[in-house]
């Protein structure tokens, strides 16, 4: 199986009766292995609410959603948690860098979390962020980096424990083009391999290019899918 995210059908209500809101109307959608895979469309349309459904984050309303070969709604006291936290990497549209941290601290919280050494945790960390052009940078404190280098901060951190999966947020929102389209070509570098898929939500088209595949959303479903055949779109569904 090459899909490493298979929804079909999926719904997302939000509140009760009267004011009960259809966000997500029947989903179908794939992620594949191998693949970065852009989820785009307007403001208010579900895109991050459908993230946020494949990351375990909320609970479908309807629908059979498998992640990385698991039916999330069976997983239950806090298994949810241990899955999310094993197998998927999140890099978030503000970074959410812990002010206090340095670079090398805040990319290791991963490893920390699951129990790690911290000495271990830290070391892994500033190896990943000398890969990513950091390594001059592991003492910095947030306020002391670029919006740039905070989100290279930030991808260290979502692939230090090295997750099958991983999701991101408006990953460009804060970026100027050049630095944009640098951090999408480090994510797609040393993110994007056979066993991993890469799910970016994004309003951004300046970054459609690193896409392998495009799904297009709007008022709650997908509407189109295209894929990047050497530098030209094709309607695949």
């Amino acid at each position: 199986m090459n899909e490493a995210v298979i929804c079909r059908s999926v719904v997302k209500n939000f509140g009760t009766g009267e004011n009960e809101v259809k966000v997500l109307r029947g989903v179908d959608f794939d992620v594949h292995y191998g693949e970065m895979t852009f989820l785009v469309g307007p403001s208010g349309c579900g895109k991050t609410t459908l993230l946020s459904v494949i990351a375990g984050l909320l609970n479908a309303t309807a629908g059979d959603l498998r992640v990385l070969g698991t039916d999330l709604a069976h997983l239950r006291n806090g298994k949810a948690v241990e899955f999310r936290r094993k197998n998927l990497g999140f890099v978030f549209q503000q970074f959410n860098l812990l002010p206090a941290l340095t670079a090398a601290e805040n990319a290791a919280i991963p490893l920390l979390a699951a129990g790690w050494n911290r000495r271990k945790a830290v070391d892994k960390a500033v190896t990943i962020l000398e890969d990513l052009g950091l390594g001059h940078r592991v003492a910095a404190k947030p306020n002391q980096l670029s919006g740039g280098q905070q989100q290279r901060v930030a991808f260290a951190r979502a692939l230090i424990h090295e997750p099958r999966l991983v999701v991101c947020d408006e990953p460009t929102s804060a970026l100027d083009a050049d630095t944009g389209h640098h951090v999408m070509d480090l994510l797609r570098r040393i993110a994007v391999r056979p066993d991993r898929a890469v799910l970016v939500v994004t309003h951004d088209s300046r970054i459609f290019p690193f896409a392998d595949r495009i799904a297009h959303m709007n008022d709650g479903l997908i509407t189109n899918i295209e894929k990047n055949n050497e530098g030209e779109l094709e309607h695949v569904a």
